[in-house]
C-alpha cells in the first residue's frame, strides 16, 4: 500500500516538473522573440554563408538601429538590397563615406568587396548580438505551424501540470 502510494507521488512529481519544464521552454523561446523588440532590435535569421564563421548560417542576430553616421569600419550592419528587392544582407562595413552617405561592404567569407557600395537609405542598424543556430528555431516559431505547435506544448504542460495537482480518492 505504501509502495503504490510513494509510486503515485512520485508519477505527480515527474507530471509537474514535466508539465512546468514544457510552458518555461515555450516562455524562454518565446522572450528570445518578443524582448528585443521592445527594447528596440530587429532580429532576422541568416539564410548565407557570406559572414561565416562569425556569423554561420542559421544564426539570429539582432540589430540595433542607429545613426549611419556613427557607423565605425568592421562593424557588421543589415541592410537592404535595393529598394526595389526586400532582401536583407548582413556584412562588415569597409569604409564609411559619410560624404555621400554610403557604405562600402564585404561579407567575411567573399574574396572581393561588395561591388555597389550601400546607401544610408538602405541602412537597417547595426549587429549587436547574434546566437548560431537558434535562427531556424524561431523562424518555424513564428510560422502558422510554429506558433500551433507552441500552443500545443503550453497545452500539453497544463494537462500534466493538472493531472499531477488533481487530487484523486484512493
Amino acid at each position: 500500500m505504501k509502495k503504490e502510494r510513494r509510486k503515485k507521488k512520485t508519477a505527480v512529481h515527474i507530471c509537474n516538473a514535466a508539465g512546468t519544464a514544457l510552458i518555461l521552454l515555450v516562455i524562454a523561446l518565446c522572450s528570445l522573440l518578443v524582448l528585443p523588440g521592445c527594447f528596440g532590435f530587429h532580429m532576422y535569421h541568416v539564410l548565407s554563408g557570406s559572414m561565416e564563421p562569425k556569423l554561420p548560417v542559421g544564426s539570429l542576430i539582432y540589430v540595433r538601429e542607429e545613426k549611419p553616421e556613427d557607423v565605425k569600419e568592421r562593424d557588421i550592419i543589415a541592410f537592404y538590397s535595393s529598394k526595389e528587392d526586400a532582401g536583407i544582407i548582413t556584412h562588415r562595413v569597409v569604409k564609411n563615406n559619410v560624404v555621400s552617405g554610403t557604405f562600402q561592404t564585404k561579407g567575411d567569407a567573399n574574396d572581393a568587396e561588395d561591388p555597389m557600395p550601400v546607401s544610408y537609405e538602405n541602412y537597417i542598424g547595426s549587429v549587436a548580438a547574434s546566437i548560431p543556430y537558434l535562427g531556424k528555431v524561431m523562424t518555424c516559431m513564428t510560422s502558422m505551424y510554429g506558433k500551433a505547435a507552441a500552443a500545443c506544448v503550453v497545452a500539453l504542460g497544463l494537462m500534466l501540470n493538472l493531472i499531477g495537482s488533481g487530487k484523486r480518492k484512493e
